[in-house]
């Protein structure tokens, strides 16, 4: 499609496009003009059964239809046009944070995992530093807590298997600093003695982990602080060293790091429960504990967009149809 930025009429104030993939406009489209720079662009197919959709559709950064139950990289929506609106309107309330994410999944899968968390975290730190963050920092109150009394994360060997079970249950096991280091512990146990079949990682309480402390956000000095703290300091490259022996056994809420970190693990077991959201494109931010090197790895990358700029949380068995969970297991 020659001129295609110009026929889609995009401009530095429009952070989001959605284009109709019915029928046989859909020959037109070539998909190296619709991978427009600062701009989410989203693919939209309406009416006829699934099985009517394109078999290989453009590599947008979202494909949704009204279409029941779709594959691959397919997002089903109900009320489609509700949906377009909605996330129509997360762009526009975060355009910097929305189009960098999109940015990051168009490459990310391409790169290797350490090369991923880099471009990752360096996003992340170019977003702490940007209006979208500045003013969602600016709408929260930071709550001040008590001095834990007890190791924020647990660490017992039985024989060749290692249980790590995250313990802050009183806030859903917030992923702060505490836990961070205690699972880096854990972590490099595993990495540095092979002898170690099975990496149990789990979570006390009602929740596997309700994503970062909220309270600790803003507290570090600066951006580039917080890059160089992430690399030197992150579960994520230990946790990628060591995860073909690592389960992740998941309940009730797992949302952003919650996800992020469980996604690199070699298995994913979901209790019915469990319910997966990534929240912060709407802070301003993007996934900043390894989001956007793991879970394109497990899922279609316009899933993950939907999941990133949407906001909202799907169950245990879409998160098993997506490819996020490997297996759903009761009790």
């Amino acid at each position: 499609m020659p001129g295609g930025r110009e026929r889609l009429g995009v401009t530095v104030d429009r952070p989001f496009v959605a284009v109709a993939l019915d029928g046989a406009a859909l020959g037109d489209v070539d998909p190296d003009d619709l991978a427009v720079p600062g701009c989410v662009v989203a693919g939209v197919a309406t009416g006829g059964p699934p099985a009517a959709l394109p078999a290989s559709p453009p590599d947008l950064d979202l494909l949704l239809t009204d279409r029941p139950d779709p594959p691959a990289p397919w997002v089903g929506c109900a009320d489609l046009p509700a949906v377009v609106g909605r996330l129509e309107a997360a762009c526009r309330r975060s355009p910097l944070a929305a189009t960098a994410l999109v940015e990051l999944l168009r490459f990310s899968p391409r790169l290797s995992v350490p090369q991923a968390l880099v471009a990752e975290s360096l996003t992340y730190a170019m977003l702490q530093a940007g209006p979208e963050h500045r003013r969602w920092l600016a709408g929260r109150r930071r709550r001040t807590r008590r001095a834990p009394t007890r190791p924020a994360v647990r660490i017992e060997r039985r024989g060749d298997e290692l249980w790590v079970m995250l313990d802050r249950p009183e806030v859903h096991n917030a992923f702060g600093a505490a836990m961070r280091d205690g699972l880096v512990e854990a972590l490099q146990l595993a990495v540095l003695d092979p002898t170690l079949r099975t990496v149990h990682l789990t979570g006390a309480g009602p929740s596997f982990c309700s994503g970062g402390d909220l309270d600790e956000f803003g507290s570090v000095p600066d951006p580039a602080t917080a890059h160089a703290v992430r690399m030197a300091a992150g579960a994520a490259p230990w946790l990628h060293r060591c995860a073909d022996r690592v389960r992740a056994e998941v309940h009730g809420a797992c949302i952003g790091a919650g996800l992020e970190l469980a996604a690199l693990a070699g298995a994913v077991v979901a209790a019915p429960d469990a319910a997966f959201s990534l929240p912060e494109v709407g802070m301003g931010l993007v996934p900043g504990a390894g989001g956007t090197a793991s879970l394109p790895r497990r899922a279609a990358r316009q899933r993950v967009a939907y999941l990133a700029l949407t906001g909202e949380a799907v169950g245990a068995r879409t998160a098993a149809d997506w490819g996020l969970v490997d297996e759903i297991v009761e009790g």
